[in-house]
């Protein structure tokens, strides 16, 4: 299974692998634990079960993320090769899961460009304001200001939205991949970092 990273296209579904496997191993130790336990002392309390019931702990984080994954709505393939084919050289983010306390926003794909946010969304009773309004209020504790957000449902006018950005970026001669690559850790994230830290 090909490691498929945060931001990257196909990033929910490969977690969702992961998080599978992962959480049948650490059962399968767990239990065994517990079996071997019994079957050598003949009683529930001993150090195999003490250990088995601390191993239920990251086992019950490995399925609480599981279901988050699961409840995550990713970018169809379709919509995908789609965007890829309007997004010429701006800087693309796919498969995002936004959470706050109001809400999970499921973005699919999105991108940055000078003062200008622009995202798709494939999710029905995802509420769009709401979800440009936590884009802004995130971005904003970075000292991020006066941003254009906006998300679109419909893939058609994502893509017209993508073509116009392409050509203000090539208009204003902007690299937005070697400006994500110039970031220097420890300094303040671009725009870009936080919507991909503060994602799933």
């Amino acid at each position: 299974m090909k490691r498929v990273y945060k931001g990257d296209f196909g990033h929910i579904l490969y977690q969702r692998k992961v998080a599978i496997v992962r959480s049948l191993i650490m059962g399968g130790v767990i239990l065994g634990l517990f079996i071997i336990g019994l079957l050598i002392t003949k009683t529930n309390k001993n150090i195999f079960s003490i250990v088995a019931a601390l191993g239920c702990l990251p086992l019950g984080w490995s399925i609480i993320n599981l279901i988050m994954y699961y409840r995550a709505i990713p970018l169809a393939r379709s919509s995908y090769e789609k965007i890829k084919a309007h997004a010429g050289s701006l800087n693309m983010i796919y498969d995002l899961s936004l959470t706050s306390e109001k809400s999970t926003y499921n973005v699919g794909a999105i991108t940055v460009l000078e003062k200008n946010i622009a995202g798709y969304t494939e999710d029905k009773d995802m509420d769009i304001q709401d979800c440009q309004e936590h884009i802004k209020n995130q971005i904003s504790l970075s000292k991020y200001h006066d941003y254009t957000i906006k998300i679109f449902r419909n893939v058609d006018d994502y893509c017209k939205r993508l073509d116009q950005l392409e050509k203000l970026r090539k208009d204003h001669n902007i690299d937005p991949k070697a400006i994500e690559d110039a970031w220097v850790p420890g300094t303040i994230q671009t725009v870009s970092g936080i919507l991909e830290s503060i994602s799933l």
